[in-house]
């Protein structure tokens, strides 16, 4: 139950920041600038978005890596509205069925998991992109990042 919670209570932030990452393919001064005004805790707290930040790409991985992203985007919608409809329906019946909300609950989720599997497959498509040089900055990101989310 405790992991179906999660899943409901993350599944509107999961939502909003894939269709974020799917909008805006940035270089890395982009990034920076576009995530200035936010607090350092955003990084941590969604750190796949952060993924190629501090890579220069070159124009033509750049325009490789936004036709990823937009094929994505145009092949799945982000999400259903039938999906919300009926957990509204289901929260304001007269009888609470909680087999109902649940089977509803897990096809969210579900869907869910299948829309993370296709971002997780495009950022490796996108990561073939990258020069053996490109990559170690990528790689040497990471590990920054996997530091400073250890000391927390």
């Amino acid at each position: 139950m405790r992991k179906l919670t999660a899943v409901v209570a993350i599944l509107p932030l999961m939502v909003s920041c894939s269709a974020t990452l799917a909008a805006n393919v940035t270089t890395s001064d982009e990034a920076h600038q576009q995530y200035r005004g936010m607090t350092t805790g955003s990084m941590t707290q969604f750190p796949r978005n952060h993924m190629f930040d501090g890579i220069q790409l070159t124009e033509t991985q750049r325009q490789r890596m936004r036709d990823l992203m937009q094929q994505t985007r145009h092949e799945r919608p982000s999400v259903d509205i039938t999906d919300l409809e009926t957990l509204h329906e289901l929260t304001t019946a007269d009888q609470f069925n909680v087999a109902a909300y649940r089977a509803e609950l897990e096809k969210i989720a579900q869907a869910e998991v299948e829309r993370q599997l296709e971002f997780a497959r495009v950022r490796h498509q996108m990561y073939q992109q990258l020069t053996p040089a490109q990559r170690a900055v990528l790689e040497q990101n990471y590990q920054q990042r996997m530091h400073e989310l250890r000391e927390r």
